[in-house]
């Protein structure tokens, strides 16, 4: 054997040795630790105008981006302190 096919044999074997001792990782218990602290959290509460809101929308039957927008809007005006609720806005 030569010395170049020596050293390309070394070179394999220590890169086959490195590839296994990356792959063992800790990554499982992390995943487990950030999976108890979304549990942790309280979902935040929503204001009476979001429920408002979120009542029209569904009483015109809109899904989707249809919604969003309406909500948004109903969020503004509401905010803005509008006597009137959304109105019918296509």
């Amino acid at each position: 054997m030569t010395l170049a096919s020596r050293l390309a044999a070394v070179a394999l074997a220590s890169l086959l040795a490195t590839g296994t001792a990356f792959a063992q990782t800790a990554a499982p218990a992390a995943k487990t630790d950030a999976a108890t602290t979304t549990e942790k959290k309280a979902p935040k509460e929503r204001s009476a105008e979001s429920l408002e809101c979120s009542k029209q929308a569904d009483a015109k039957g809109l899904k989707g981006k249809e919604r969003k927008k309406f909500r948004r809007e109903c969020m503004k005006e509401a905010k803005a302190g509008t006597a009137a609720p959304a109105a019918d806005k296509k």
